[in-house]
């Protein structure tokens, strides 16, 4: 899985003119799932999500956690992390996996960040045409991929 987190102060998706979702301070997580991933990716990069020190404490150190923070999260599907652009300028989503397998491991990252946080996790729809707003807070911004968790 690779991933895209943003601390925000505030972040919504909506779908069609309608406001799907949204949540105020806390996690933006753009998640993209390739054909290799499996439970064993979700269950490392949730608890590295939530555990993930980026937010500031009193002396306004990033050393605090969305855990420690009380904040939200809010997951939104989106292959094209997993964009190839190596060849011409079209990028191909190749090792993006297909609906089969992407839904059901969407919706157990969903669940095991529900479980962890012991909170609702705000969505997008898969596979829908989605607007996402956001004020990132920061910015703060980082990326992971299970593949090669640096």
């Amino acid at each position: 899985m690779r991933v895209v987190i943003q601390r925000v102060k505030k972040a919504s998706v909506t779908i069609e003119g309608m406001i799907k979702d949204e949540i105020g301070p806390g996690l933006l997580v753009l998640a993209g799932i390739e054909d290799a991933d499996d439970l064993s990716d979700i269950e490392w990069l949730g608890n590295k999500i939530v555990q993930l020190r980026i937010f500031n404490d009193e002396a306004g150190v990033m050393n605090l956690s969305v855990m420690e923070t009380g904040g939200s999260i809010m997951v939104i599907s989106q292959f094209t992390l997993h964009a190839k652009t190596k060849k011409g300028n079209r990028p191909s989503y190749i090792k993006a996996a297909r609906h089969e397998i992407a839904i059901p491991l969407y919706e157990s990252f969903i669940k095991k960040l529900s479980d962890i946080t012991g909170k609702r996790i705000a969505t997008g729809e898969f596979g829908a045409m989605m607007d996402v707003s956001l004020i990132n807070d920061g910015p703060v911004t980082i990326i992971i991929d299970t593949k090669e968790k640096e």
